[in-house]
């Protein structure tokens, strides 16, 4: 956060230049801010005056080169009097601020009618408490800036909208042993996140199940398996030691995914036991 004569001139989200779509939303929306602005007879070092934001940051949005964040439309739908109409391109930013990569792989996992997914390293995302995952996410090189940091967290959590979602997906966990014992964040945000795992393992539509250490003679050892599998009756799938690690949807890929992924839970621990594991791991912390 940098000061800008007494105003705040927060980092906000960068626009990804390969984005094209999530460029162009924003640049409408910042030509339609700037007409707003403009009706209202303000320059934008008033307008930034009477919002708490620099004046360089005011350019930045106009010029659909910063995605503004919500509170941001809020108070200049209010310094403007829009009546709401500002306020409301809040529908339009919420998509494109975060990552594409991430709003590909989240209107995958939103289409899923089946979702299996095995982690040897960390807890999936999808599993992650906030804590956890901005504990986790601070450990990347190069080091995240505070702003991409945030936009990151902020895009993990809306995927988890998933568990949530009606009809439900069906999903099945395979998580490591190791997962549930790294002390990511510290004691505390552990045992946080073994009570959530512990939530969503319950819920009607997820199988949890956890793989002992012990067991090594599985597929799992080459990394991450992932399968979604969708209504119409398609599928990708991805893995760290199956075709470069790059998604697939050919079937004759995906039958090597689904027999990886079958052999895995073959030999995991079956949910109620992975219940009782976890249980007692959550004594432990």
């Amino acid at each position: 956060m940098s000061v800008d004569d007494g105003n705040v001139d927060e980092p906000g989200w960068d626009v990804d230049p390969d984005d094209e779509q999530g460029a162009a939303v924003v640049a409408t929306v910042g030509r339609q801010l700037k007409l707003w602005r403009e009706a209202a007879g303000l320059r934008a070092g008033e307008l930034g005056v009477a919002i708490g934001y620099g004046e360089d940051l005011i350019y930045k949005v106009e010029g659909g080169r910063r995605i503004p964040r919500p509170e941001y439309l809020d108070k200049v739908d209010e310094a403007v009097g829009a009546g709401g109409k500002v306020s409301a391109m809040k529908d339009d930013v919420a998509e494109v601020r975060y990552p594409k990569k991430v709003r590909d792989l989240a209107k995958l996992e939103a289409r899923a009618a089946e979702l299996c997914l095995y982690h040897n390293h960390n807890l999936h995302g999808l599993l992650q408490t906030e804590d956890y995952m901005r504990a986790l996410l601070t450990t990347w090189r190069p080091t995240l800036a505070l702003g991409d940091l945030e936009r990151a967290v902020a895009a993990r959590m809306a995927r988890q909208s998933i568990f949530t979602r009606d009809p439900a997906p069906e999903v099945s966990f395979v998580q490591e042993e190791v997962t549930l014992r790294r002390p990511v964040g510290g004691r505390l945000v552990l045992r946080s996140q073994l009570e959530r795992l512990l939530e969503v393992a319950q819920l009607p539509n997820v199988e949890f199940q956890v793989m002992p250490t012990s067991r090594w003679s599985h597929p799992g050892t080459s990394g991450l398996i992932e399968v979604l599998k969708f209504r119409d009756g398609t599928a990708v799938g991805r893995s760290d030691g199956a075709f470069g690690g790059r998604p697939v949807s050919d079937p004759r890929d995906l039958r090597v995914l689904e027999l990886r992924y079958g052999i895995i839970r073959a030999q995991a621990l079956r949910p109620g036991e992975s219940l009782a594991f976890m249980e007692q791991v959550l004594g432990e912390t």
